[in-house]
């Protein structure tokens, strides 16, 4: 969370300077669109939740069925595959940050490694032994193919602006599903000590 508002969330600002500018310079339909990287954002949460609601839907005409209360094997491949997109552009922006520093590195990998890891426990529980057998090499190897796509590609500055705000809108409702989950024990302090802590570790390096 600390992540998502003190250090993505600026650089989405950051980049939608660079949908302003060449705006400016077009005179297509989108120079009319004001707001291009937080559209792209929005699009970004709502195909996130729009996938997280297939899924559970699913479930639920399982489990009516007599069956498991897992999502079918057909919505367990979509949801996987966007997972599967969602970690190659995350590997991938790892070559194409704004911030190319050491120190920008290390907070990128600490809070993604970190987000990784809840999605995975998330996509668990959602989909059982099947993500276990399956699931889980897949998405462990797509970070590696996005960032061999990235050291191999060079894409316009509009384009890796695009394609973070589109992950920026997934990460956040990711982050808003698994990390402060309701249906599940949580403690406030330990939150806002978590919080605090990476709050601070951002502000001093910036």
């Amino acid at each position: 969370m600390a992540y998502v508002f003190v250090h993505l969330l600026p650089h989405l600002a950051r980049h939608q300077e660079t949908f302003r500018q060449k705006a400016e310079e077009s005179s297509s339909l989108l120079s009319k669109l004001e707001s291009h990287t937080y559209l792209i954002a929005l699009i970004g949460l709502a195909v996130f939740y729009g996938l997280e609601r297939l899924a559970r839907g699913s479930a639920r005409r399982e489990l009516a069925a007599g069956r498991e209360r897992r999502p079918s094997k057909g919505t367990f491949w979509v949801h996987l595959g966007s997972f599967a997109i969602y970690n190659v552009l995350i590997g991938y922006l790892l070559l194409h940050r704004e911030d190319s520093s050491w120190q920008g590195l290390v907070i990128f990998g600490i809070a993604l490694g970190l987000h990784f890891l809840v999605n995975d426990q998330g996509l668990r529980e959602s989909h059982g032994a099947t993500y276990d057998k399956q699931g889980r090499w897949l998405l462990a190897v797509t970070p590696l193919i996005g960032w061999w796509i990235g050291a191999a590609t060079t894409i316009p500055a509009l384009g890796v602006a695009a394609l973070f705000a589109f992950l920026a809108g997934g990460i956040v409702l990711n982050v808003l599903k698994e990390e402060l989950p309701e249906e599940r024990e949580s403690w406030f302090s330990a939150f806002a000590l978590g919080a605090g802590v990476y709050t601070a570790l951002l502000l001093a390096i910036q």
